[in-house]
């Protein structure tokens, strides 16, 4: 018995901190602070609503849910993939969320209205090149503490720490 625990907190253990050289470590955003982030970023039911790095599919359900808006959430955590997909089953959600395994620097962004992210300043900065050159105008990004270099906030909530953003290339100067 001690020996299943210990595999298990082991296993538990790596998925945590295994995340983190992807692109942040797996802390789970309050539901408050998901409501400011959708809230804040207009989500209606016409956008489809991506979560990077989407962990136990809080924000991709509430989007959904609350929002009626379709939700594309991207787990690279195999324990957290599996999760999201019980939970949308048991939840009845099939129809208006699906996961996706794997990196989400690999993923197609184009025919998101809306991209949520709770990650790290630096994986932002690499990640604000991939919004730039993949979201169509109107797209907005929504971010749980920290921002983007280069790309101001057209929205925030202080207190939350929730901004979102506009991530549009600079048109060329004439």
């Amino acid at each position: 018995m001690e020996a299943l625990a210990l595999v298990l907190f082991l296993t538990l253990l790596v998925s945590i901190v295994w995340t983190h050289f992807w692109g942040a470590p797996w802390l789970p955003t309050s539901r408050a602070v998901v409501h400011n982030m959708l809230t804040l970023a207009d989500v209606t039911p016409a956008d489809t609503v991506y979560d990077l790095g989407c962990g136990d599919g809080r924000v991709i359900v509430t989007a959904a849910r609350r929002f009626g808006a379709q939700a594309v959430g991207i787990e690279i955590d195999p324990l957290r993939y599996l999760w999201c997909q019980l939970l949308i089953t048991v939840l009845g959600l099939r129809k208006r969320v699906r996961i996706t395994f794997g990196d989400f620097f690999s993923q197609d962004l184009s025919d998101a209205d809306v991209v949520t992210c709770y990650l790290l300043h630096d994986t932002n900065q690499k990640l604000a090149v991939k919004l730039l050159s993949e979201l169509r105008p109107g797209a907005r990004v929504a971010s749980n503490t920290f921002t983007f270099v280069g790309i101001d906030p057209v929205r925030e909530h202080g207190q939350a720490r929730v901004y979102v953003f506009h991530p549009e290339p600079e048109s060329p100067t004439a």
